[in-house]
């Protein structure tokens, strides 16, 4: 009996992680890859609509994307991505370096909760609340006139669409920057500064080599987030910021109703962020340098 008893701890040792991951297999197979493989199949039918046979015969869907006009769309979501990628990493960086290294220890998790506090409630009340901030007769144009100044024409335009969208990313970039300066090595910066080396070379040279893989992490969430974002350039943007999300939410659910295009638009959102999360996944955990 406990020769046969061995001969089966093998296979016990392969069901063991199966039985464990199972539940959440089963999941992911069925709300991500059969809905992911359904839109490649629809995004192979050129103008289809509800209720049409689906039978794939080509590529067109994705040479239509090529066209001149929806090239300018595709190019407008990704510049506003990285415009709000690198807002983020602007106004961010200070504040994580001051909570994590000059912040006293024991305010350190309060003050980060305050900051991600915004995140706790609906992505579409505070672009709602932007809105009635960024009006012309909101809160800010209010507060200018009654100076002196003149309005601020910012809603329905692109620097509205920024704010919102910096807004609402700018605490993932806090807390992941936060995670890697909570762990910067001061004798570095000690050293540094005892061979002469000025403040900006001390940071370029030996903090930001530290913390070089949480800015690679933060840029690339909210890169990949900001690429995605519906809510911000529907409600601050107006008509005249369309953005990739919009074009593909307009193709299922607007007038047109060409899901085919549609998913050929959804497959190359997918296939942007599946290679911005390689990237992340190859340098997101870059050894910083030791000097």
């Amino acid at each position: 009996m406990a020769k046969v008893e061995k001969s089966y701890r093998p296979w016990l040792g392969y069901l063991q992680p199966l039985v464990l991951l199972a539940p959440s297999g089963i999941w992911l197979l069925l709300l991500l890859v059969l809905p992911t493989l359904i839109i490649f199949e629809l995004s192979l039918v050129p103008n289809i609509r509800p209720g049409d046979v689906v039978n794939p015969s080509g590529l067109h869907n994705y040479i239509r994307i090529l066209d001149p006009l929806y090239l300018q769309v595709i190019w407008r979501s990704l510049w506003l991505a990285i415009s709000t990628t690198v807002i983020c990493l602007i106004l961010g960086f200070p504040v994580a370096y001051w909570i994590a290294q000059i912040a006293p220890k024991r305010w350190q998790n309060l003050l980060l909760l305050g900051f991600v506090l915004p995140l706790w409630t609906s992505s579409l009340l505070r672009s709602y609340a932007w809105i009635t901030i960024l009006r012309p007769t909101g809160l800010l144009n209010s507060w200018l006139t009654s100076l002196g100044l003149p309005a601020l024409e910012l809603l329905n335009r692109t620097p509205a669409v920024l704010i919102g969208m910096s807004y609402g990313l700018l605490p993932y970039m806090v807390v992941i920057l936060y995670a890697s300066l909570e762990k910067l090595d001061k004798r570095l910066l000690e050293a540094a500064a005892d061979l002469g080396a000025n403040p900006t070379q001390v940071f370029w040279k030996v903090t930001v080599p530290q913390v070089l893989p949480g800015i690679t992490a933060g840029s690339m969430l909210v890169l990949i987030t900001g690429l995605g974002d519906f809510i911000d350039p529907e409600l601050l943007g107006g008509a005249s910021s369309m953005t990739a999300a919009r074009l593909v939410y307009n193709q299922f659910l607007g007038v047109t109703q060409n899901w085919g295009f549609g998913s050929a638009l959804s497959m190359t959102l997918i296939l942007a962020v599946s290679i911005a999360i390689a990237l992340l996944i190859k340098f997101g955990e870059v050894t910083p340098k030791r000097y």
